[in-house]
């Protein structure tokens, strides 16, 4: 099969636990590239929260926020916003529980409390800075992702109240929260549409929660060697981890490079 596009997720795949690229991928990625194949990111991460990573790689298409923003070669190609009805309700229901949120344009990100340790917490795992405290920021443009901080057995209030929204877990203590009808495989079939090319000639890599969807959808998914164990059964292949190379073993395998 002659794939014409792969999509990679980050954290996990691209950017190992230490938040640095294995040489070995950046070396695959630039072969990739020398083919002319189609690269893109497909990321729950928000566009400001990869901007050096895509500089790093010199790559300017992605998925971002989970599927709800989608940009190729630095043009916006679709968007959908979370509806402000829905992140009032939300609001308004997780401080019955004293559980923070963090809204997300496509710009920057802010928390609904100040400094909270959860909060901090999760910025610190991904390497990045904290976010401001701007408690109405929903209320004054578009956001296209929310994280909801709560603990695992504490979901079931969320799961069980919001039709409209998705709660996809990425950390013990925090959720991405996005429109119910969206995913990474729909902000992939929204580029795909763009680019007049068909889910076999595409490819992905991923290892999360937020990656089966994709994982299934495209005509190749790989999930990482390191990948969450419910992850594996949607691919097609398992790779290496991705401090063995398993970026560089699964194009090889599709012999992409």
């Amino acid at each position: 099969m002659s794939y014409k596009i792969v999509f990679f997720d980050i954290d996990g795949t691209l950017v190992n636990k230490d938040s640095t690229i294995p040489l070995d991928t950046k070396e695959a990625i630039r072969k990739l590239k020398e083919r002319n194949i189609e690269v893109s990111f497909a990321t729950g991460r928000a566009p400001f929260h990869f901007r050096h990573i895509a500089e790093e790689l010199g790559i300017d298409s992605f998925v971002s926020f989970n599927g709800s923003y989608v940009v190729y070669k630095g043009k916006v190609i679709f968007e959908k916003p979370i509806h402000p009805a829905s992140l009032e309700q939300l609001e308004q229901y997780s401080h019955r529980f004293n559980h923070p949120i963090v809204y997300l344009s496509h710009k920057e990100c802010y928390a609904n409390k100040k400094q909270h340790p959860h909060v901090v917490e999760s910025f610190q795992f991904l390497k990045l800075e904290s976010p401001g405290f701007q408690p109405h920021y929903w209320k004054d443009t578009s956001i296209y992702q929310a994280l909801l901080y709560c603990q695992e057995h504490e979901e079931i209030h969320y799961l069980e109240k919001f039709n409209d929204l998705s709660f996809i877990r990425w950390h013990p203590l925090s959720m991405d929260v996005l429109p119910s009808d969206l995913s990474k495989a729909k902000g992939i079939a929204a580029m795909l549409q763009h680019l007049k090319l068909s889910p076999d000639d595409a490819v992905a890599f991923g290892d999360g929660l937020n990656d089966k969807e994709m994982l299934s959808y495209v005509g190749m998914g790989i999930a990482m060697g390191n990948a969450n164990e419910e992850v594996k059964p949607f691919a097609d292949f398992t790779t290496k981890h991705v401090n063995e190379g398993g970026i560089r073993y699964g194009l090889e395998y599709l012999e992409l490079i």
